[in-house]
């Protein structure tokens, strides 16, 4: 007879394979799952057990099936690849009951050069049954952000977006006119005041096809402006170190969520990804370009604002570290903006938990919305 309850493997292979889950309740299981869009693929492992060929199943089959063993006493552990799907199937994963994890891409495994999701799947249920054991170098679990820190990172990022819109289009009304009239448009070209000068001097053909950029242009530039203020408002009653910047600082701390996660200061140059890469062996110690292992956002926001600081913040100690290097030459001292990037990370920890004071640090501090400070990102 056919079941009609809906399961998310064939328990009944797996419990045959040998080593399988024989007796129901207080069981753990162990889920390696590949994210789709519409699917999941599955590795699964009861307690010890064989782990069964991975197979696809819907999300909502999943989150039943959780339930159903949930409901019954067993313990249910999984993990998944950090992605583009965020964390929503973590969010119901955990809803149901289950203790899920969020691990960072990595590649599963180095030796075969076959890659599919059944593969994965199976990979990481392998993977964290190791970790489950202690083996705590197999996952390299990432923090979750609850609702509200996502939504507020969101703010920055969706300001990258048009702001990337208002340079694309540009772009395209400068590519525009050099193919038809061998003349290039000047920066800012679609603003009121400099349209009125340039749109008479171009063909009626360039000028008609420029004028719905012109539009488009505007009301992106009037949706980056919205965010900016938005974003500028988290921390406009908050006194910050003169040529960081307001929107920088709320930048920041948005992509970075909470400082108190971090415990030490290399917990935080890691997150930035601004470390060198190493190849050393014996007492043979090589260091590389940096391993860009972190948050981009924050890198790059990093580097911008050490630039500023290095102008309006003179007595930054770590300014005062490096400043016979930034006398050399163009070269080195982009090296070394990257390591001061490094160092700001971890001073904005310091001040943002208390750790250090911005007079300890030779910040001078100005309020968010003194002029000195309208040199934001």
């Amino acid at each position: 007879m056919k079941n009609n309850k809906t399961t998310l493997h064939d328990e009944v292979e797996l419990n045959n394979s040998g080593g399988g889950c024989k007796v129901m309740g207080h069981q753990v299981w162990k889920l390696g799952l590949d994210v789709d869009l519409r699917h999941v693929v599955v590795g699964m492992q009861c307690e010890r057990g064989t782990i069964g060929p991975a197979r696809k199943f819907r999300r909502e089959q999943l989150i039943e099936w959780v339930k159903q063993k949930r409901a019954q006493g067993a313990v249910v552990h999984a993990v998944y690849e950090s992605c583009g799907f965020g964390y929503t199937l973590h969010e119901e994963l955990t809803a149901a009951g289950a203790h899920c994890i969020v691990t960072t891409p990595m590649r599963l495994n180095l030796e075969r050069r076959r890659k599919n999701d059944r593969m994965d799947g199976r990979e990481l249920c392998v993977r964290l049954s190791r970790y489950l054991d202690g083996h705590g170098e197999e996952l390299k679990p990432i923090r979750i952000p609850s609702r509200a820190e996502q939504q507020r990172r969101e703010l920055g990022r969706q300001r990258e977006f048009w702001k990337k819109q208002v340079r694309r289009l540009e772009n395209h009304g400068r590519a525009l006119r050099i193919e038809h009239e061998h003349e290039t448009l000047e920066a800012g070209w679609a603003g009121p005041r400099k349209w009125k000068i340039i749109g008479p001097q171009c063909s009626e053909f360039v000028r008609v096809q420029l004028e719905p950029l012109v539009k488009e242009i505007r009301a992106t530039k009037a949706q980056l402006d919205r965010l900016t203020q938005e974003i500028e408002a988290l921390v406009r009653e908050e006194k910050i170190p003169a040529g960081l910047g307001a929107l920088t600082v709320s930048l920041i701390d948005g992509e970075v969520c909470d400082w108190k996660r971090f415990l030490h200061r290399k917990a935080v140059g890691s997150y930035t990804g601004c470390c060198p890469s190493e190849y050393s062996s014996g007492g043979v110690q090589r260091f590389g370009a940096i391993d860009r292992h972190g948050n981009k956002h924050v890198r790059v926001l990093l580097v911008e604002a050490v630039w500023r600081l290095l102008r309006w913040q003179p007595n930054w100690h770590a300014r005062q570290k490096y400043l016979e290097k930034l006398k050399v030459g163009a070269s080195l001292k982009k090296k070394m903006a990257v390591a001061l990037a490094r160092q700001l990370a971890i001073d904005l920890w310091r001040w943002r938990t208390g750790r250090a004071t911005a007079a300890e640090l030779g910040w001078t501090i100005a309020s968010a919305t003194s002029p000195m400070l309208g040199i934001n990102h």
